[in-house]
Parts: structure tokens; C-alpha cells; sequence
């Protein structure tokens, strides 16, 4: 990315494995206030939302927001019981391994995140002012560890 596009770059919405189960955050590599505000929505609208962190098993994309000071979030659907399954980067790796209620209910969510974003961020850049996401809620947390 070039600087312009950094100063640009208000924040990044990483979705990353997505229908394996419930809906997680990654919220130990995320920024507590994208976390927060995606917390709160998932509330007002009654769907799961949980933490869970994977830098056990891998890294994301939006890894090299970070090292560019650009806000990033990462939302996916890994847990213990899919890794341990086996499922990414295999032959189990297909369509048929994703649960369409969760596919579902995460896309509900996203849809109200992304456009509840793109009207903070517009109102931010348009007043040239910085409107606060919310920063209570927080989700219960856990942690990939890898078999050894």
C-alpha cells in the first residue's frame, strides 16, 4: 500500500473461514473498539458472538493492516472441534463442511456491522471529527492450540 492509501484506509474487516460455526473474533489481534461495536450489534440483534484467538495455529491478512497502524478486525468461525477435525487446506476443505445456520447468522450480522461502519466512518470523514465506537462488550474468550 502506498501512504496515500494507508492515510486512506480507516479500517480493515477481515472474514476468514466463515460457516464452520458460530460466529468468533479473533480478539486478541483485533482492535478493541471494531471489537466492541461488533459485540454490541451482534446483542441487539440476539446472535452468538464469541472470542476466539488462533495465533497458535496460523496468522490472517489483516496482519499487515496492524504493522501499518491501521485498525483491523478478524472474523471467523474456527474452534477446537473444527481444527481438530482437520477441515482447512484438506480434501474436507469443500462446501459441504459449512453449516448454513451459522453461514447465516454470521452474514446477518456482518451486513448490519459493515453498514453500521460505513456510517461512523462516512460521519468521521465527512465532519472531520471522531465519532467514538462503543467501547463496552467484549466476547468470551478462548484459544486454538494445535495437537502435539
Amino acid at each position: 500500500m502506498t501512504g496515500e492509501q494507508v492515510a486512506a484506509t480507516e479500517a480493515m474487516v477481515n472474514m476468514d473461514t466463515l460457516g464452520l460455526a458460530p460466529t468468533e473474533v479473533w480478539a486478541s489481534h483485533s482492535d478493541k473498539r471494531l471489537t466492541s461495536a461488533l459485540v454490541n450489534i451482534a446483542k441487539g440483534l440476539n446472535l452468538p458472538i464469541t472470542g476466539v484467538d488462533v495465533e497458535q495455529v496460523g496468522s490472517t491478512d489483516a496482519e499487515q493492516f496492524a504493522e501499518r497502524k491501521i485498525p483491523r478486525i478478524t472474523i471467523h468461525s474456527l474452534t477446537q472441534e473444527n481444527w481438530s477435525a482437520h477441515i482447512l487446506h484438506t480434501s474436507k476443505d469443500k462446501i459441504s463442511a459449512i453449516r448454513l445456520d451459522n453461514y447465516y447468522e454470521t452474514y446477518r450480522l456482518l451486513a448490519a456491522y459493515v453498514a453500521f461502519l460505513d456510517q461512523v466512518l462516512t460521519a468521521n470523514r465527512a465532519a472531520a471529527v471522531n465519532v467514538p465506537l462503543p467501547l463496552s462488550g467484549s466476547p468470551e474468550l478462548a484459544s486454538i492450540h494445535p495437537k502435539r
